[in-house]
């Protein structure tokens, strides 16, 4: 019976060894330990047996059993270190090596260039005003003394909407200050900055584009008022206190007089070549650069939307956002900006 008893745990051994799989380590408890097992068969046929070898025998198979059950829960053990370590083969990762920090994004360079707007109008007391870009023919044009057959509002000049008559995609921000003039009463000092849309497409235009547009309107209000705000913010933007500035004559229906506004180039600093004697490119060795548009409010304009043009005078002007980031960063296309380079957007 002692010989019996020893080659069970022999070859529950050797199965426990070979066993591969926790299934397989079930499957050998159950033919050796379980209710129906081997031993169980040997520890029924100890009452044939006699007290003395009862005694012996009954001893041997349980501290026998003891082993097995240990020997299972061994190999069950070997087998978890098995999976694991082929997990840590597959899946090794060196934990004293730093970790990977996950990309951080940054404001696009057109965004940071509106900021910087907001804080250099706020230090001389403008605030910004905001309007819808889907715009009322009224406001776009009628409010702003933009007659029928002005070519702003050809169809290859602006955006009509389809299904929704008498709408625009807005063509300036100008319907903003409309907007805000009907609901407040001087004085006024505002800012309106956003998208715009005409139909142009080259180097430095684009049928979307974003556009700054101020507005002053009180009493005694002059071009010398305009002539200082453009000066202080051109000299801010350009980060060059020997910026000047200088008006041109020209026409725009919501201003009268209107006039383009120059400003000495901020790379060559007006001299038209650079330090190196090599002709600016930029300014085309003028020394000037076209930056603005802007006038005194027209006096229609003024009366459209209730305000007594003897009383109250004001000053506008409209500079594209865009071409100004072009200029102050030296990039020589619009398209950059809205291609989503990566390559370029993170040069800023």
């Amino acid at each position: 019976m002692q010989e019996k008893i020893q080659k069970l745990k022999s070859d529950m051994l050797v199965n426990l060894k070979a066993a591969s799989s926790e299934s397989a380590i079930k499957d050998v408890e159950v033919k050796y330990l379980g209710r129906q097992g081997l031993f169980n068969d040997i520890m029924k046929s100890l009452k044939d047996l006699s007290d003395d070898d009862k005694r012996i025998v009954g001893k041997l198979a349980n501290e026998t059993k003891k082993e097995l059950e240990a020997a299972a829960e061994k190999r069950y053990s070997e087998l978890e270190g098995e999976k694991l370590d082929a997990i840590a083969d597959e899946e090794w990762i060196d934990v004293t090596v730093p970790g990977k920090k996950p990309a951080v994004g940054h404001r696009h360079l057109i965004s940071k260039f509106i900021d910087d707007l907001e804080m250099i109008f706020a230090k001389m007391g403008f605030s910004v005003a905001d309007g819808p870009e889907v715009e009322l023919e009224h406001y776009n044009f009628n409010q702003l003394n933009i007659p029928d057959d002005h070519p702003a509002r050809d169809m290859q000049d602006t955006f009509w909407l389809k299904d929704l008559k008498k709408h625009v995609l807005r063509t300036q921000t100008s319907p903003v200050q409309i907007r805000h003039m009907e609901t407040h009463e001087p004085p006024i000092r505002i800012i309106a900055m956003g998208k715009t849309f005409r139909k142009d497409s080259d180097a430095t235009h684009s049928p979307m584009f974003h556009q700054i547009e101020g507005l002053m309107v009180d009493e005694n209000i002059s071009m010398a008022n305009l002539k200082a705000v453009m000066t202080q913010m051109l000299q801010q933007i350009f980060e060059d206190t020997s910026i000047k500035t200088r008006f041109r004559v020209s026409y725009f229906p919501f201003v009268e007089p209107g006039m383009e506004v120059d400003c000495t180039c901020p790379i060559c600093h007006g001299d038209g070549k650079l330090d190196t004697g090599v002709p600016c490119r930029l300014c085309k060795q003028c020394g000037w650069l076209e930056i603005a548009g802007a006038g005194m409010v027209h006096p229609q304009v003024l009366e459209n939307v209730g305000y007594d043009p003897k009383k109250y005078t004001g000053f506008a002007f409209g500079i594209g956002i865009d071409r100004m980031v072009m200029i102050k960063y030296r990039v020589n296309h619009l398209r950059l900006f809205f291609e989503n380079d990566l390559r370029f957007i993170n040069q800023f």
